[in-house]
């Protein structure tokens, strides 16, 4: 466990009041807390559908998680913060003395790919980061768009399917372009067989949905969260050639309907640079929710 942290409580996001300055305990954890965290985290599903998405597929604690999950409670023992710092920072806090201890934590991590979260609260924890984390390498304004029902029903695309690792190779292709899109690194040149293990497991784990046609992938979308309250869609990819031509939006709204059929939203974030994909998703019926910022990282070498 960490020491005590004694800082100043801001409350400033809306629906919890303010707080007085009180001490605050981070501490790693357990295996047996995941029903406190899954609940915690079920207070926003639409914005934290990352965390939830490694716990519900890993577990609270797992080398998949590819990082370490953290909680930040006050004197009463209630959790004011869930924190996941590795590979990935993601974070969800109700006070910003919870953003400035994970911030201080991450610091003391120092091979992180990327950090996000919603646009004001990365703010925050950039101002307590920046000066002793790691460097910025590049900076994305995100869009967090959602669907729920009703849907609009459109032609049915008969392939759409469960990949198989048959699959795999056509998807990690896709996959990484999409990656290297978005990040500006290759993932396949960066460690190929880390890549390649990470879409495999999606396969075996039933999150990823492909269309292909006479050994052409046409459409790929990866499942992260699937639960009663949110579905997460990540990589959703087209092939340029099939692009404006309504394959990927049969697609898209066919997996839809099928993701609400057990959940009340479905969510996704799109660059916003990127007003081709911005057009596509809101002709398929998805809307604005609200603004993120992805920091991608300058990973130090070990």
């Amino acid at each position: 466990m960490y020491p005590l942290i004694e800082i100043n409580a801001r409350m400033d996001v809306q629906g919890f009041p303010p707080t007085q300055s009180e001490p605050l305990i981070v501490e790693e954890l357990r295996a047996e807390q995941e029903p406190e965290v899954i609940s915690f985290l079920g207070e926003r599903p639409s914005h934290t559908f990352g965390m939830t998405g490694f716990i519900r597929t890993n577990g609270l604690v797992s080398p998949h998680n590819c990082g370490t999950f953290y909680g930040c409670r006050n004197k009463n023992g209630e959790l004011q913060g869930v924190a996941l710092i590795g590979r990935y920072i993601l974070f969800e806090t109700l006070v910003d003395s919870a953003i400035e201890a994970f911030a201080g934590l991450a610091q003391e991590c120092r091979t992180a790919h990327m950090l996000l979260g919603e646009q004001e609260k990365v703010e925050t924890f950039w101002n307590y980061y920046g000066e002793g984390g790691q460097a910025a390498r590049r900076y994305c304004r995100e869009l967090l768009f959602e669907q729920s029902w009703p849907v609009e029903v459109r032609e049915e695309v008969p392939g759409l399917r469960l990949a198989t690792l048959d699959d795999l190779e056509l998807v990690v292709i896709a996959h990484a372009q999409a990656a290297f899109d978005e990040s500006g690194i290759d993932p396949l040149k960066e460690n190929a067989e880390v890549f390649r293990n990470r879409c495999a497991r999606r396969i075996e784990q039933g999150q990823t949905w492909v269309w292909v046609q006479e050994g052409k992938l046409m459409f790929k979308a990866e499942v992260l969260t699937d639960t009663p309250e949110v579905a997460y869609l990540e990589g959703v990819w087209v092939d340029p050639a099939e692009r404006v031509k309504g394959v990927g939006l049969r697609c898209l709204s066919q997996l839809t309907r099928k993701l609400l059929s057990g959940s009340r939203s479905v969510c996704l974030l799109v660059d916003e640079r990127f007003q081709a994909a911005q057009q596509f998703y809101k002709k398929a019926g998805y809307r604005f929710v609200s603004h993120y910022d992805t920091i991608f990282l300058t990973r130090e070498v070990q």
